[in-house]
């Protein structure tokens, strides 16, 4: 059995050609290590048959030579991506007994390089939360510490990684839902461009901010993965049709950047002293190795979260419309005509939170509000955008905190959404402006609780972006 938490698919690799590993032995092992933990409630379905008989099929393609690019590589996946011939719920109770009849494209990229899927994982409902306490499956706990919160909506992708159940898992974030658990747990999560990676086979929350995230112990493992599941797709209209980068080619970083970071970050009341002090630890390191390191004034991060509140749920409230309990999902059986019945199936089938988020879209969509609301909310967003990518046209980088705190008490703020949405203060900037942001490790606070830094930078630079985030791993 083995009992090596390997850091990258190359140590593993390496393990298999030198004949002192296989296949089927890790996936053995990870699926031994999801049975030890399964108080921390990460899975709610795993594949164990179908991992092992895939573990076997590429063990072979190992002997034969004929290995994909990702063969050893045990991927998780959250609630909200498509496997063909596999239950999805989008960790809702509306999605009751629903098997997806296609794959996402980045599901099938990863299988057709040899990727192993082992299971099916918990989030937020829909992917709504910053803590994983929506879903009507239980809160996954932190591994760190299993009295705290692992971040959300992707809270349960990230302790996957966190806690060796599999090397890889893929997360969505809309706003931050795969940074902020990144953080609270220690680990790799990027957010790539808007654009970048096809959301086809995506379940939707918010579609002009919803992107497919990744979350790796290492920066290698992240950018090899990118690569596989980028690109352009036919399957998804808004895809960039841009060149994919050869990001795992020399992630090294030789040159001395330009770093901003924003002077309304650190001013900010609610951030965490410890996060704070580790974080401009990091900007003095890079001050003493020769880099430039600039304060901006930044003064529409006030505008950034109810801008992106109003939009997402305005879109929420449009793409959760769809879920009525007529063809497919959970239907009440206390409908007596066909009003009632919707009205019922949506009540008793979405949870509180998506509940809320619903109406507060539906009352910023109606006639009477929508220009005071949506469209004041669209106009700020270009603002936003516009201003991001104008600090970035002189930076090379943005660095700021991943999370205002550490990771916080289960039940600590379940009961008052406005401390809830406040998590996310400082990832929603990258999703408003829609470039790409990763969090990366960067120490713990006085009581040993995981701290995250993030780093911003422009449009389909994610290479400058992993060779940066490398750069600054290794130095630590």
């Amino acid at each position: 059995m083995v009992s090596v938490n390997y850091s990258s698919l190359e140590a593993i690799q390496d393990e298999i050609r030198k004949g002192d590993l296989n296949c089927v032995s890790m996936v053995r092992h990870y699926l031994q290590n999801i049975e030890e933990k399964r108080h921390l409630n990460v899975f709610l379905e795993v594949y164990k048959d179908e991992a092992l008989a895939r573990a076997e099929e590429i063990d072979l393609k190992f002997s034969q030579g004929t290995q994909g690019r990702l063969a050893g590589l045990v991927v998780g996946l959250k609630d909200l991506l498509c496997y063909k011939d596999h239950r999805i719920q989008g960790g809702s109770k509306i999605l009751e007994g629903f098997e997806s009849q296609f794959s996402a494209t980045a599901v099938k990229r990863l299988i057709a390089e040899d990727a192993i899927i082992i299971g099916r994982q918990n989030c937020d409902e829909f992917g709504m939360g910053s803590s994983n306490e929506n879903s009507p499956f239980g809160p996954t706990l932190n591994e760190m510490d299993n009295t705290r919160v692992p971040g959300g909506s992707s809270g349960a992708s990230a302790v996957s990684v966190q806690a060796d159940m599999c090397q890889v898992a893929l997360g969505s974030d809309t706003g931050g839902s795969v940074r902020q658990p990144a953080a609270f747990c220690g680990i790799i999560g990027l957010k790539p461009t808007y654009s970048r990676i096809s959301r086809h086979g995506l379940i939707a929350y918010a579609s002009s901010f919803d992107t497919i995230g990744i979350f790796s112990k290492s920066i290698e493992d992240n950018a090899l993965v990118l690569e596989v599941i980028a690109g352009k797709d036919d399957y998804d209209s808004t895809v960039s049709q841009k060149k994919v980068e050869n990001y795992t080619g020399a992630i090294s970083y030789d040159k001395k950047a330009r770093v901003a970071y924003l002077k309304e970050t650190f001013e900010s009341e609610g951030l965490n002293n410890d996060i704070k002090e580790k974080t401009l630890g990091t900007l003095d390191f890079l001050r003493r190795e020769g880099h430039s390191v600039d304060e901006i004034v930044f003064p529409l991060m006030k505008y950034a979260l109810p801008t992106y509140y109003i939009l997402t749920t305005a879109e929420a409230s449009s793409n959760l419309s769809r879920y009525d309990g007529v063809k497919y999902g959970y239907r009440s059986p206390k409908g007596k005509d066909l009003l009632s019945m919707y009205k019922k199936s949506r009540s008793e089938g979405f949870g509180p939170e998506v509940i809320r988020r619903i109406m507060l879209g539906t009352f910023v969509l109606s006639a009477s509000y929508y220009d005071a609301y949506y469209t004041k909310a669209q106009k700020v967003r270009r603002l936003i955008k516009d201003q991001t990518q104008s600090i970035l046209s002189d930076y090379d980088f943005i660095i700021l905190p991943t999370t205002p705190t550490p990771p916080f008490k289960i039940g600590e703020k379940k009961n008052d959404p406005l401390e809830m949405y406040l998590a996310d203060l400082f990832t929603v900037q990258a999703s408003v402006a829609g470039i790409p942001a990763v969090s990366i490790p960067n120490g713990t606070d006085k009581d040993g609780l995981p701290i995250g830094l993030q780093i911003m930078t422009n449009d389909f630079k994610e290479k400058e972006l992993f060779s940066f985030s490398k750069y600054i791993l290794d130095k630590q």
